[in-house]
């Protein structure tokens, strides 16, 4: 049960440019008909487009750009995301999840717990978990493998598929010299 986001990006790319196309048109056709001076000449572009045949350069190179976009667009669109949702353990034959947020929450809140950790920074990857945690110890020697261990512990408590591996990276306390 890995649910997905939607893809909205290449949709807005587009939604943009059109919009972009239309009120370009919408601009130009509304100075012509009030009679102003047109940002854009319709009788100039008419001219040019009329003089061009399909073997011209220009058509052709905006043909190869259509195509370039098109097929760009199209990647993006079908390029899985990252999940929205990620699959807890199956192991009674229930299928449940746990959103990115609630399982950094969760690794965030256990760092945290651990003696000597004022603070903690999670990062989630493909199946992995970076932690960069705050202590203000002076001698922190073995609390990284600790951290590790807590949250292998807790993440194995919460359910072995969103997970495989813990990382962990210490930062010691600021000395201020004067």
């Amino acid at each position: 049960m890995i649910r997905r986001p939607r893809r909205a990006g290449p949709a807005i790319v587009l939604a943009v440019l059109l919009l972009a196309i239309c009120v370009a048109v919408a601009v130009s056709l509304i100075q012509r008909l009030v009679g102003a001076h047109q940002f854009l000449s319709y009788d100039s572009v008419a001219t040019d487009l009329h003089g061009m045949t399909w073997h011209d350069l220009p058509v052709l190179a905006v043909g190869i750009g259509a195509i370039v976009f098109g097929f760009g667009l199209l990647a993006l669109a079908l390029w899985p995301g990252r999940p929205a949702v990620l699959p807890l353990g199956t192991d009674d034959g229930m299928s449940a999840g746990v959103t990115r947020g609630g399982l950094r929450a969760a690794l965030r809140s256990t760092a945290a717990s651990v003696d000597g950790v004022s603070s903690a920074r999670i990062r989630l990857r493909r199946k992995g978990v970076k932690v960069s945690a705050h202590t203000d110890r002076v001698g922190a020697e073995g609390l990284p493998e600790q951290i590790c261990e807590t949250l292998t512990r807790r993440v194995q408590e919460i359910g072995p598929e969103p997970v495989r591996r813990v990382r962990a990276k210490l930062h010691g306390p600021k000395t201020g010299e004067a």
